[in-house]
């Protein structure tokens, strides 16, 4: 264990995907019949899902691999390690364009941006370990090649692509990380998003000063419609995609001099 107490001097550079060794360690003689990275990897993230980031270990691991500490650590030198694989296999579950037919920027943005809330809600802990590693993965790297192709079919000039990128996947970065936290929390406290919300409103209601905030939001939650969270979860996030689509075509306009 020495090579991963010598990265832990340097850990915002680190990662298994730029370590030959360490990416590509197989299964050797000896290990246990049916262990291997991808069930490794496979039932990392299950517990992950399950209990959250703050609960995993590589001791929990193990035992719910049935197999010692040792064992995983033959494919792993750190739980770090099997972050970043984890990362990258979420990764893999966002639907990407067909890279045979050629990119229709609008369609093509909204269903990978679709794709990738998705990906956020059904794994939280992805949005709280997104920013820790460098995200070189392979899988990862396919999506952001994905999400430069639709930057650059959009019309807009390099200088402004980075920029569209950045205000776009923050937006939904910042969107699937919320709504994945809020329903892991009414998960864990054994109520429904709805109840939750129906909750909220009635603490505001008893408290002048909430109230007050409350009647001012009133025309906007009415306007807003849905008669569950999951609408507004919705409409919220269709309107906030069309407002940034909207903003792309504008500063295409504007740079082409319309």
């Amino acid at each position: 264990m020495v090579r991963a107490a010598e990265r832990a001097k340097h850990p915002a550079t680190s990662s298994i995907w730029l370590d030959s060794e360490r990416r590509g360690r197989t299964r050797r003689d000896g290990q246990p019949d049916g262990l291997d990275r991808d069930k490794i990897v496979e039932t990392s993230i299950r517990m992950l899902d399950a209990e959250g980031l703050a609960k995993f270990s590589m001791r929990k691991l193990a035992a719910e691999l049935n197999v010692t500490a040792m064992s995983v650590y033959w494919y792993v030198d750190t739980k770090d390690d099997i972050l970043e694989l984890a990362l990258d296999a979420a990764f893999a579950e966002i639907d990407l364009p067909d890279p045979d037919r050629a990119i229709v920027w609008r369609d093509d943005l909204r269903a990978l941006a679709e794709s990738y809330r998705a990906m956020l809600v059904r794994h939280p802990w992805v949005g709280a370990i997104y920013n820790t590693y460098l995200n070189i993965g392979p899988h990862a790297l396919l999506v952001a090649r994905a999400v430069q192709d639709i930057t650059m079919a959009t019309g807009l000039p390099p200088a402004g692509q980075a920029g569209a990128i950045t205000a776009v996947f923050q937006f939904v970065y910042g969107f699937g990380t919320t709504m994945g936290n809020f329903r892991r929390k009414c998960e864990e406290s054994g109520i429904t998003q709805d109840e939750y919300f129906e909750q909220a409103l009635a603490v505001f209601r008893t408290e002048p000063e909430l109230e007050d905030t409350l009647e001012r939001a009133k025309p906007v939650m009415e306007a807003r419609g849905g008669a569950t969270v999951d609408e507004m979860w919705e409409r919220d996030f269709r309107f906030g995609l069309d407002v940034l689509i909207a903003g792309i075509e504008t500063m295409v306009d504007r740079a082409a001099g319309a």
